[in-house]
């Protein structure tokens, strides 16, 4: 029997025990050649980041807890490539709220690398955007009309009351306890009649047609993400159930909307657009599947590395499958403080 931990996710044990997978490259089953070659061409204290097996973290000078995420450039590589594949799954729209073309100031809370700030600042140029991360990893040349800040939003927000007229959150599963506290202060933050949107994604990879089996490597990913994120008290799943419109609610915002998409996780869909966007989704778990897992897997759950090195190995074998109909779920939810 495999060992699995208290949420009923396999360890690292059972993959170790299942040794490296077997070469399937060849294989008539997987994506093959074209794909990987696709995946190819899209592919102070502050600074004192630490460093777990080899790879940088965001520094404990700025904030109190863990985060998953590495800060090096690898990972913010696959975010740059996330961040086009979400891009075409919302149609290029940066935002679903319906703001005013004459706004003033917007925030993007965990603006990582800054891809979406500063496409967010080119398109309102009248409009003053501030972009917030724990690591100074954007770039420095960027739109007059956009800065960045080091912030942890975690903690009490000292922006003005009643000041935006936009406040953006994007992709922060992981980073929060609740969202109890990061809606009210998004509330108090947003002007009257101003607009709070966040979106994020589901770490559960589901199929409609039960390619995606239980315990296998994608089934496995995000059960085991669960458990990481329940032994630190941190949300890994935010975007499933009702979690985001329910704190929006409770924080005070009206209008609430929500939206849901079904991301493919590999280019299986007969769809062109849909298959374009699987394959942004694919390239972005081979570029740094283990940037994703590393600290939640090893440093919290207690796999070695060689534990995760194996699993590693299983999943992207299961991503190469042609038969294997995976799909993340994106949700969106906004809404409007009264006026």
């Amino acid at each position: 029997m495999s060992p699995k931990s208290e949420s009923g996710a396999l360890l690292g044990a059972h993959w170790l025990q299942q040794g490296l997978p077997a070469d399937d490259t060849d294989a008539d089953s997987t994506l093959g050649d074209e794909v990987e070659s696709s995946t190819a061409s899209i592919s102070s204290s502050i600074l004192n980041y630490r460093n777990i097996n080899g790879r940088t973290y965001h520094s404990d000078s700025v904030m109190d807890g863990e985060y998953w995420g590495p800060n090096d450039s690898k990972h913010m590589e696959m975010l740059d490539i996330f961040y086009h594949a979400i891009d075409m799954m919302l149609e290029g729209k940066l935002h679903q709220a319906p703001l005013s073309a004459n706004i003033q100031n917007a925030v993007d809370i965990g603006t990582g690398s800054g891809l979406w700030a500063i496409d967010f600042a080119d398109k309102y140029t009248n409009c003053y955007v501030v972009g917030t991360d724990i690591s100074p990893v954007q770039p420095s040349w960027v739109p007059p009309n956009l800065q960045f800040e080091i912030d942890d939003a975690t903690k009490e927000w000292t922006f003005r009351e009643d000041h935006f007229d936009y406040i953006h959150m994007q992709l922060m599963n992981g980073a929060f306890e609740s969202l109890d506290h990061i809606y009210s202060q998004a509330f108090q933050c947003c002007k009257p009649g101003g607009w709070f949107e966040h979106v994020d994604v589901s770490v559960m990879v589901s199929s409609d047609d039960g390619s995606v089996e239980e315990n296998s490597p994608l089934d496995q990913y995000g059960k085991m993400l669960e458990a990481a994120g329940n032994r630190v008290n941190r949300m890994s799943r935010s975007a499933d159930f009702t979690t985001m419109e329910d704190a929006m609610k409770e924080a005070g915002f009206e209008n609430i909307t929500v939206k849901k998409f079904k991301m493919p996780i590999s280019p299986w869909s007969e769809d062109q657009r849909m298959k374009e966007i699987g394959l942004y989704a694919y390239a972005t778990m081979m570029t740094d599947v283990e940037g994703i897992i590393n600290l939640m897997f090893g440093s919290i759950m207690g796999w070695s590395q060689e534990e995760i090195t194996v699993y590693a190995a299983y999943l992207r074998q299961q991503l190469r499958r042609k038969d294997v109909h995976g799909y993340y779920t994106l949700k969106v939810v906004y809404g409007q403080k009264p006026e």
